[in-house]
């Protein structure tokens, strides 16, 4: 019997199951299958779907394996970075009766961690509680890339991984990109896949060398360059370099649009992402852009999308703008 299953090219399975889990729309009754390179992962309300290729096919019924679902009386939320699991629970019992359940379940998890604080400092790493296991480094796979990161000592979030994706289809052999807040290098390192040059800054130094441990991992590490420090201070070393500028510091990346100015090239493609309120979602951060980059440049901008909700009624979102002189 046919049923309908999203298809997804078998990189982007986990991420894509992960999405789809999280808007309860996994038939969790079949089986995901693989074949030629693609996964199909049965889908219970298909008309809920418009961001990914739907398409009939027959799938084998799922044997059932124990999920955390299946052992606690209340609809848990976790996501995955590996074989770390991360949950985000105020309630230390419920907290600790979670963490229970991952291990207990079909999940191949080594680590539980609880979000113990938000991100914080100019590093933007968080505090944890290890309910379960005791190592915080992970490896993980996004869209055929393989990254090693320690969550304790970096920011990094597998919520972005179709929104990396998205930007770095954009991306084409020979350009300059520069990656203001690089982190581990999930930018950094499929657009140096797809070719490009690219250069990534953090202040956050073990994650500059997590960078160069992936650039490495994934075979392009002789068209990155990686640097420890201030975006503000690499800046000048770079006047009119870039073809394309990422700007993924939610919140503050305002601050950094003079430098942005500064490494953009004659023509050049940025993304700037920002926090904003339901009632003016792009409006201030294209205000900003617009003040910072007129008259030296042209702007126009080619995309507004909203990436995630963040917060009641604030949400992530991301502007494409062309810059042109």
């Amino acid at each position: 019997m046919d049923v309908p299953c999203v298809r997804v090219e078998r990189e982007a399975g986990e991420e894509t199951r992960q999405a789809l889990a999280e808007r309860d729309l996994l038939d969790r009754d079949r089986k995901i299958v693989a074949e030629d390179g693609w996964l199909y992962i049965p889908v219970s309300h298909p008309g809920e779907i418009e961001e990914y290729e739907v398409v009939d096919r027959a799938v084998p019924v799922r044997e059932r394996q124990t999920m955390p679902a299946d052992l606690v009386e209340f609809e848990p939320s976790y996501e995955r970075v590996g074989k770390v699991v991360i949950i985000d629970e105020d309630d230390d019992e419920r907290a600790r009766e979670l963490a229970d359940a991952i291990v207990e379940s079909a999940i191949p998890a080594k680590t539980v961690l609880n979000r113990a604080s938000k991100i914080q400092g100019e590093t933007r790493v968080r505090e944890w509680d290890v309910l379960a296991g005791e190592e915080t480094e992970a490896q993980y796979r996004e869209y055929g890339c393989e990254f090693v990161l320690d969550l304790a000592e970096v920011y990094f979030s597998p919520r972005l991984a179709t929104e990396r994706r998205r930007v770095v289809e954009q991306v084409n052999a020979g350009e300059r990109v520069f990656d203001m807040f690089a982190g581990v290098g999930p930018f950094v390192v499929p657009m140096a896949k797809q070719g490009a040059e690219v250069v990534g800054v953090d202040i956050n130094e073990t994650a500059i060398e997590y960078l160069c441990e992936n650039a490495e991992r994934n075979d392009v590490l002789s068209r990155v360059t990686a640097i420890h420090g201030d975006v503000r201070e690499v800046a000048p070393e770079y006047e009119g370099w870039a073809d394309r500028i990422v700007m993924n510091l939610p919140h503050s990346a305002e601050e950094f649009l003079d430098s942005a100015c500064t490494i953009a090239g004659p023509e050049c493609t940025l993304h700037f992402y920002d926090i904003q309120h339901e009632d003016d979602l792009f409006g201030p951060a294209e205000r900003a852009i617009r003040e910072v980059m007129e008259p030296d440049y042209e702007v126009t901008v080619e995309r507004t999308h909203v990436v995630r909700s963040y917060a009641p009624h604030e949400y992530n979102v991301v502007l494409d703008v062309e810059l042109c002189q």
